[in-house]
């Protein structure tokens, strides 16, 4: 039960820990003695001291209901930033939104306030929260956000975080947040072999071992990044939108350029995964994720699925190991 929130109460043995229900009408299939009346339905987080230490109410009068802690999950990307609120290890909801330098961390405190309550989450049922960030500037910004306006402190994915993942990388440290949770999110999903091919500013190619190892990959250009310098760089060509045409051969300027970015980047993804397949040696899935992915995969002979919240499902894992 992670929604209907909206009222914090503050007792002097409670304090944060407890929370009423805004509805009551939640419960109201629960039978009750005195429905005259008032009822006090109390939510307790199950991780809070007052669930550890067990409380005891006049059974006709107060309704205690278990709730379960939410996971805030952040991966914050160059172009980027998506953003999840898990119910256990269910998404109960998420967000993109753009990665901006120049935000102040309440500027993003109040919009992510915002995009809760659009979805009837209270803020103060999040009880974790975990940072993926390629953009150290705005990791910091993040970090201190949640903390000011959601009261945790979040972990943040890098040196010292428990991955459960070896990183056979020449130089561990430099690869990406991201590409490990990926990684991490795809072993623990297919259990073997697996490439993970993310769409997002720059397009990673990242394999894992049958073992659970990160063994490396590839980085090319993003999709988005490639059209952009293909318009500002060739004078009598126009910004194009990013949409599959019906044929490969344009027979318009417009229809030309989405086919040559459309299918060429196919090529490009179906290549990468033919040599790394050939150089692995071993029965690898791979599987596809990033905003773009579900545009791509279809055309894709390589790719066998599609995971749009990889990223988040990592984060959640790694959470739960460093807890």
């Amino acid at each position: 039960m992670g929604r209907g929130f909206a009222v914090l109460m503050m007792f002097d043995s409670f304090r944060a820990d407890s929370h009423f229900m805004s509805d009551p009408r939640t419960f109201a299939s629960r039978s009750d003695p005195k429905p005259d009346r008032p009822i006090l339905i109390l939510a307790v987080n199950r991780e809070s001291r007052i669930a550890k230490r067990g409380v005891k109410f006049q059974r006709d009068r107060v309704h205690v209901i278990e709730t379960i802690a939410m996971l805030f999950v952040i991966d914050i990307g160059n172009t980027n930033t998506v953003l999840g609120v898990y119910d256990g290890a269910t998404l109960g909801e998420h967000w993109r939104i753009e990665s901006k330098k120049g935000r102040t961390g309440d500027e993003y405190g109040v919009l992510l306030r915002q995009l809760l309550a659009a979805s009837n989450f209270n803020p103060r049922v999040v009880s974790g929260a975990i940072i993926s960030s390629v953009v150290p500037p705005l990791t910091h910004t993040f970090e201190e956000m949640v903390e000011r306006h959601f009261g945790v402190r979040a972990l943040v994915v890098g040196p010292g975080l428990k991955t459960g993942m070896p990183i056979l990388y020449e130089n561990p440290r430099e690869v990406g947040a991201d590409r490990i949770v990926n990684a991490v999110a795809a072993y623990e999903s297919v259990k073997g072999g697996a490439i993970v091919v993310d769409f997002g500013t720059a397009t990673t190619l990242d394999c894992v071992t049958p073992a659970g190892e990160y063994l490396g990959g590839a980085i090319a250009p993003g999709i988005q990044i490639s059209a952009d310098a293909l318009f500002h760089h060739a004078s009598k060509l126009p910004r194009v939108d990013f949409v599959r045409p019906k044929t490969v051969v344009g027979r318009n300027t417009v229809h030309s350029m989405q086919a040559g970015i459309l299918f060429g980047y196919v090529g490009l993804v179906d290549g990468l995964v033919t040599r790394s397949k050939a150089e692995l040696g071993f029965p690898v899935t791979v599987i596809a994720t990033g905003g773009l992915a579900p545009v791509i995969a279809p055309e894709s002979s390589t790719i066998d699925r599609v995971d749009e919240f990889l990223t988040l499902e990592g984060l959640r894992i790694l959470f739960d190991r460093n807890r």
